[in-house]
């Protein structure tokens, strides 16, 4: 049963596959030409996954950007929001406690304001450039923020939790 194809065949090896060996024009290949073709479609392998990669994070960015420019228009909004009811508010204040402490209100009022005119005339790049630049300058203040965040949104999410056992119950 031994032909002259299974003959050369290393020992181990049973049988040749169809069209194993053999290139397209019916040449048979050597481990050059096979070494040759792997290397050319470990490249195009690689040059896609590049590519693609490339274009994950590119939707990435432009989602993070999305997601950074919503956020600055709702805190720019609450922030004048805030303000407008700190400012009005002061003229009770100015009764009730006295004129320099209705100067305040009116003081922190503008103060918000100006904050809230500053976020809205950002550009998302511009302030995730603003924010890097603040955690390299000032690391334990940045760890410190995001553990206060982090707590609020803990103790949020743990008292809207015992609100829906509450209302199941």
């Amino acid at each position: 049963m031994a032909d002259d194809k299974t003959a050369a065949l290393p020992e181990g090896t049973d049988t040749v596959i169809a069209g194993a060996s053999q290139s397209d024009d019916g040449d048979t290949l050597t481990m050059e030409d096979t070494a040759l073709s792997t290397d050319s479609s470990d490249r195009g392998l690689a040059n896609r996954l590049r590519e693609g990669r490339e274009q994950l994070s590119s939707q990435a960015g432009e989602r993070a950007r999305g997601f950074v420019t919503q956020g600055m228009e709702r805190t720019a909004e609450a922030l004048a929001n805030v303000s407008k009811m700190v400012g009005d508010t002061a003229p009770g204040i100015d009764e009730r406690l006295g004129a320099e402490y209705g100067d305040y209100a009116r003081r922190a009022a503008g103060a918000i304001e100006n904050v809230a005119n500053t976020i809205a005339e950002k550009d998302p790049d511009e302030l995730i450039e603003d924010t890097r630049n603040f955690v390299r300058n000032s690391p334990g203040i940045a760890l410190a923020g995001a553990a206060v965040v982090g707590f609020v949104v803990a103790r949020l999410f743990k008292t809207g939790l015992a609100r829906n056992e509450d209302d199941d119950a």
